[in-house]
């Protein structure tokens, strides 16, 4: 069934907030990634909030959803995501990038990670992995693996884009966030990707593409891939990086950057969030 409208207002509504939420963590934390965070928010918030089968009462329920952010950089919107679901409090957003806290990324001490997140390229590989297995034990889990677009720069990542479709992984959601920048500029500066869509066609995925911002586009492209019948399915989302503060918006220079205190003012004016966070 389609988003209502309603439901789609409650779903941005949750995303203004989470980037406000994001970014005082960050900022508190003065170390982190902004950028990479705010491109993915709506891919996370919809697939967590709207979409899977997960429940932080059950969290090692076997038939549950798995999502491995390969991203790992994007942590904080992934924790934001966690705590909305009741992993854990959401004050503990206070303790991002702090000795004995929330890691600056993904690791298996926080309740509702299912991979640490580092070096890139590393979760993609492990998200088959996780699907072959579920396709064995006969569950009807899905895995959603989140990527960025400078980390498709990794060999791994093709390798594991490769043998997918020979293992008949329709479990298998890849989601690029294409925000088209990466650390050191633009990734057509860097390495580029050339006809993404018909790289991924090419390997034997099913491809879609959509607006990563587009809560309704996202809606149907996952519901599209979950039904997916002999193929892995690869959702191609073209995001901003930095999506929501102006001045951020498609700068490389936001990718991990600590936010001093003209700029975390400025961001949240922007997004109706608190000065003094």
């Amino acid at each position: 069934m389609a988003l209502s409208a309603q439901r789609i207002a409650e779903l941005e509504e949750l995303c203004r907030r989470f980037r406000i939420d994001v970014l005082t963590a960050i900022y508190g934390a003065q170390s982190g990634h902004p950028g990479g965070s705010l491109s993915v928010c709506e891919i996370l918030t919809y697939l967590y909030q709207e979409h899977m089968n997960i429940d932080a009462k059950d969290p090692k329920n076997p038939d549950r959803d798995r999502l491995v952010l390969s991203k790992g950089h994007a942590a904080p919107m992934l924790y934001r995501n966690l705590a909305e679901k009741g992993f854990f409090p959401v004050e503990e957003m206070a303790t991002l990038r702090k000795m004995g806290g929330l890691a600056g990324h993904p690791n298996l001490h926080c309740p509702g990670v299912e991979m640490p997140g580092g070096p890139l390229g590393q979760g993609f590989p492990a998200a088959q992995g996780m699907a072959m297995a579920l396709k064995l034990d006969g569950s009807p889990a899905k895995v959603y693996a989140v990527l960025g677009d400078g980390e498709l720069n990794e060999g791994v990542i093709w390798e594991t884009a490769m043998s997918a479709p020979k293992f008949k992984l329709d479990n298998l959601i890849a989601i690029v966030d294409y925000n088209k920048v990466q650390l050191d500029g633009t990734t057509d500066e860097v390495m580029p990707l050339g006809e993404l869509a018909a790289k991924w066609e090419a390997f034997g995925w099913t491809v879609l593409e959509c607006d990563g911002h587009d809560l309704e586009a996202l809606d149907f492209c996952v519901s599209v891939a979950d039904g997916a019948v002999g193929t892995p399915t690869a959702i191609i989302a073209n995001t901003v990086k930095g999506k929501g503060v102006s001045f951020m918006e498609g700068k490389n220079a936001w990718h991990g950057k600590a936010i001093d205190r003209e700029s975390f003012e400025a961001a949240m004016k922007e997004l109706g969030g608190d000065c003094n966070g």
